[in-house]
């Protein structure tokens, strides 16, 4: 009896936590809660999957508990023998066409999603918008196709448009995936590059993540997907191709610390259109709501990441104590003030759901 209580209460502990568990998650990096073409293509495809799976389930169960009550032991039968049936053609007809179709349900979809989140055939439109987009420990980069527009880890996209990603990776192999708005793909080294697009429904901030391990920072290494509607894109697109990398900050400590920052730091990142090295293109640091993926954009945090990026970031390429303390105050006054558009995350409905950048 006591045994039977054990396990009741863990039933009930077990049940409870599920139900708990299955409340967690934020809305913007969830792939239950479909706001774009690929991501409810896959949803679907999902629900497909678990009524199928529920099906089955319940008639295994329903055999399960028929044999279990119909052919229980009973007292004075302990030595009974059922009738044994072998050989029964219809049954195994049965048990072999019904997976058969099982499987025709959800392979016929899923064909036809797969060829359809892999059709490359509007990319030759030349209204078709295509983004390089390349993969990097632990960041993510964007060239604007013809557009000449160069950021890094904030993707600015129109609704209601298909927008081709190319994709490679710098260095190892890492994972594309926006879970609300599509699927996932891989960055490879080298040559090869893969294709995948992206469709949002509606103005929004969705998370991307990473999802291929790639290092010791891999699960910071995040970004946003920020889709507004195709006017204000045109002046997100217009702001970002007239950005002057040598205009003048309006603050004394932001003028020094946009010297310090060309003395010291254009080796590695890049403010307007210029190519970045091995560090993220800076252009809007100012309109970014992160700093390295999990500090609040503040000037003390900033200034840590600055000084100290290894502790912040683990096996990231920038360099510590590349400047003093109250030289990376002036960069950082600098910085904060890179704010070349009025289209911003906030703008996109994102103030509460926000990504990261580097």
């Amino acid at each position: 009896m006591r045994g039977w209580m054990r396990n009741f209460r863990s039933l009930i502990f077990f049940g409870a936590l599920t139900l708990i568990l299955s409340g967690c998650g934020v809305d913007n990096i969830s792939a239950l809660k479909p706001e774009g073409y690929g991501s409810e293509l896959i949803f679907d495809l999902m629900m497909i999957s678990i009524a199928i799976m529920l099906f089955v389930f319940v008639i295994v169960m329903a055999i399960y508990t028929f044999v279990l009550i119909r052919y229980r032991r009973k007292k004075g039968q302990e030595d009974f023998i059922p009738k044994q049936t072998e050989g029964n053609k219809a049954l195994e007809i049965i048990w072999t066409v019904i997976p058969i179709i099982l499987l025709l349900v959800l392979a016929v979809p899923t064909v036809q999603a797969t060829f359809d989140l892999a059709d490359k055939s509007g990319q030759s439109n030349e209204d078709a918008l295509t983004i390089e987009v390349t993969g990097n420990q632990y960041w993510w980069h964007f060239n604007y196709a013809d557009q000449e527009i160069a950021t890094s880890q904030d993707l600015y996209i129109p609704t209601g448009e298909r927008v081709y990603l190319d994709m490679k990776s710098s260095d190892v192999i890492h994972s594309f995936w926006v879970p609300s708005i599509a699927g996932k793909m891989d960055t490879n080294p080298g040559e090869n590059v893969n294709t995948m697009y992206l469709e949002a429904f509606e103005e929004g901030v969705y998370w991307g993540q990473c999802a291929e391990l790639c290092g010791p920072s891999h699960s910071l290494m995040d970004f946003k997907v920020i889709a507004v509607s195709p006017e204000e894109f045109e002046q997100w697109k217009e702001d970002m191709q007239n950005i002057d990398p040598e205009a003048q900050p309006e603050t004394a400590s932001a003028q020094e610390g946009q010297e310090l920052f060309q003395n010291n730091c254009m080796s590695c990142h890049a403010i307007g259109n210029a190519a970045a090295g091995v560090g993220p293109n800076l252009s809007n640091f100012g309109n970014r709501t992160m700093i390295a993926g999990i500090l609040d954009p503040t000037k003390e945090n900033l200034v840590d990441w600055i000084t100290n990026p290894h502790e912040i970031k683990p096996g990231n390429q920038m360099p510590a104590n590349l400047v003093s303390e109250e030289e990376a105050s002036k960069i950082a006054d600098y910085l904060l003030q890179l704010d070349h558009s009025e289209i911003t995350p906030e703008s996109a409905g994102g103030s509460n759901n926000e990504g990261s950048n580097e």
